[in-house]
């Protein structure tokens, strides 16, 4: 498959099945919009009028060679071979997402969780539940030597004490088992404080910080439960955990609604205020909602994620540039192999863990009875969830087929798709639109910043 597309002046060129990504000009651009359903005589006859002869042959002669070295009009050679990969397929727990704490101390209005109560109780779980987690992480985690826990909520540091016993816990496992745990957190910053920032910065290989961007658009949807706005207290306090961690290791992560469409503006914010790691997401929910975002959305929000595109060009040329994570690709590795036939890893590799020690898929299926798969005291038990979510790929979705970005996705969200469309080997058609989208500016700003470093040199 190929995709084309013009992005800030640049004509860019995508080879999906290798990952291969050609900048070229405008003949070479034609060329290849017709290579495949034209003949060669009647491509330079069709091109004549808008280019010189010699250039379109030229222009040819190139394509046929890119085709040649496997870089465009490549087949897809993992298909084939689907069946065999989920039969064969032998998965193994490499994280965990604990719920420490379904409690919080903020009321966000778009929150999944319900205020971190998950369509359930209020509730903190017990050192021994989550050490009977950290147990079945070891031992179903095969001969994988890196593990990951994170520590999420509602609010953890609701339940700091017992994230605190959960580490320790968990580093006395490593040596004896060959592992090595790899901790992160997610906090509303409420609760930082210096102790927590020392602690954070000695055990978290990364800390993710909610915040939704300015002022009044973080303050309108992640009070306090007494109406009161949390950005006066919490900015300063990330402020000072990003410099003391250097600015590396943690993600400012912001919830963008239909409230605060013109998003770009909060990710500039973010970068202001002195953050170098960022990342703002597309609120999700019903329609009906009066935050969620809407198909009639989807034009002002692409027209962001453009400027958003420029804007971050503009400031990494200044020197003042910042990490945004959708617009992070690794061209050079291609899409992952791995990924295009395993999926996201939730129910299989990834699991969450309620405060009682029940297991579900990931975080976003907690409360929903129909994906409970067992708990810390009996393993899975649900082994035919773990087959359906392992047989879940771009290739099980008839939507990713024909989609361009299906290799840097992975065939998106399986809650998303669960809750739209009641499978989850369907696809949640806004967030792939903005999916797309992304992928379009990540690799428009490679060719940009490459310019840029040859202009340099």
């Amino acid at each position: 498959m190929i995709h084309q597309y013009k992005s800030n002046g640049y004509n860019i060129v995508m080879d999906v099945e290798s990952g291969a990504v050609h900048v070229v000009d405008d003949v070479t651009y034609d060329v290849i919009a017709l290579f495949e359903d034209t003949e060669i005589s009647k491509i330079v006859e069709q091109l004549s009028d808008k280019y010189d002869k010699a250039d379109i042959e030229e222009a040819i002669s190139e394509v046929n060679q890119l085709k040649e070295d496997g870089q465009l009009f490549t087949q897809d050679i993992y298909q084939p071979f689907i069946e065999e990969f989920k039969d064969k397929r032998q998965t193994v727990v490499k994280a965990l997402c604990l719920h420490i704490a379904h409690d919080c101390n903020l009321a966000c209005k778009y929150c999944f969780a319900e205020e971190g109560e998950y369509h359930g109780r209020r509730a903190m779980m017990s050192f021994e539940v989550g050490k009977k987690a950290l147990d079945f992480l070891v031992a179903n985690s095969g001969s994988r030597v890196n593990l990951e826990v994170d520590f999420f909520g509602g609010e953890p540091l609701m339940n700091w004490d017992v994230v605190k016993q959960l580490v320790e816990y968990g580093r006395s496992l490593e040596e004896p088992n060959h592992k090595k745990f790899r901790f992160t957190l997610t906090t509303n910053g409420v609760l930082l404080n210096d102790e927590i920032m020392e602690y954070l910065n000695k055990e978290m290989s990364n800390v993710v910080l909610s915040l939704d961007g300015r002022k009044e658009v973080n303050d309108r949807m992640r009070p306090f439960r007494t109406g009161k706005g949390s950005y006066d207290l919490i900015v300063p306090k990330f402020q000072k955990l990003a410099e003391s961690r250097n600015q590396s290791n943690y993600y400012v992560r912001g919830t963008f609604t239909r409230d605060n469409l013109d998003f770009s503006e909060d990710v500039k914010h973010f970068a202001d205020l002195g953050f170098k790691q960022m990342s703002i997401e597309p609120v999700v929910g019903p329609e009906e909602d009066p935050y969620s975002i809407r198909e009639e959305d989807l034009p002002k929000i692409m027209e962001e994620y453009d400027k958003l595109a420029l804007e971050y060009i503009k400031r990494e040329k200044e020197g003042r540039g910042f990490n945004f994570f959708h617009f992070m690709i690794d061209l050079n590795q291609g899409p992952c192999v791995y990924k295009r036939l395993s999926g996201c890893g939730s129910g299989t590799e990834y699991l969450a863990v309620t405060p009682w020690g029940d297991f579900y898929p990931c975080h976003q299926f907690v409360g929903n009875e129909e994906f409970l798969m067992g708990n810390v005291d009996e393993g899975i038990k649900r082994t035919d969830l773990v087959k359906t979510f392992g047989n879940c790929n771009v290739y099980s979705k008839e939507k990713c087929k024909n989609c361009f970005a299906r290799f840097y996705c992975s065939g998106g969200c399986a809650a998303n798709s669960f809750n739209f469309h009641g499978t989850i080997n369907d696809a949640y058609e806004i967030g792939c639109e903005m999916e797309r989208k992304r992928v379009e500016c990540s690799i428009m700003i490679k060719a940009a910043l490459a310019d840029n470093e040859k202009e340099v040199y």
